[in-house]
């Protein structure tokens, strides 16, 4: 595993979980988000340390997982990658969602939505920056992770 790029990888997704969290919630879902007030803890703010440290932590076991089966196809496999993840949490975290809180099949959709727009750019930015180093020998075209 090449840890620099693996690090990288992983920051970078936490960090952009975190500015797409807030402009999907705070902005795009804003309106809709007020059907959900009645649910939400009355002390919410005081656990946002947890909400951002799970963040960080599916950030590294997201980048862990690609790195251990990453074929080296590029873009097109980070965009494979986030379907699939983002169909297996964010599908089945939102059917239970809809089943267990009161919530409108439209926080639903929307939830679903934005959740795997956000799982395929978590692929792209993976894919993209935890990429094999290209070598060479001869004319031949190598891929192979070196460790550092």
């Amino acid at each position: 595993m090449n840890i620099k790029r693996f690090l990288f990888a992983s920051i970078s997704v936490f960090v952009f979980n975190q500015v797409s969290d807030a402009i999907i919630r705070g902005v795009l879902l804003g309106k809709i988000y007020g059907e959900l007030r009645h649910v939400w803890r009355s002390d919410m703010t005081k656990y946002m340390w947890l909400i951002q440290l799970s963040s960080l932590v599916f950030g590294f076991l997201f980048v862990f997982i690609y790195s251990k089966g990453c074929e080296s196809k590029g873009l097109i496999e980070g965009i494979r990658y986030g379907a699939l993840i983002g169909l297996l949490m964010n599908g089945v975290v939102i059917a239970n969602q809809y089943a267990v809180y009161p919530i409108s099949i439209s926080m639903a959709f929307h939830w679903f939505l934005y959740g795997m727009i956000q799982y395929l750019f978590y692929g792209v930015i993976t894919a993209l920056i935890y990429k094999p180093l290209t070598l060479y020998q001869g004319d031949k075209k190598l891929n192979k992770e070196l460790e550092i």
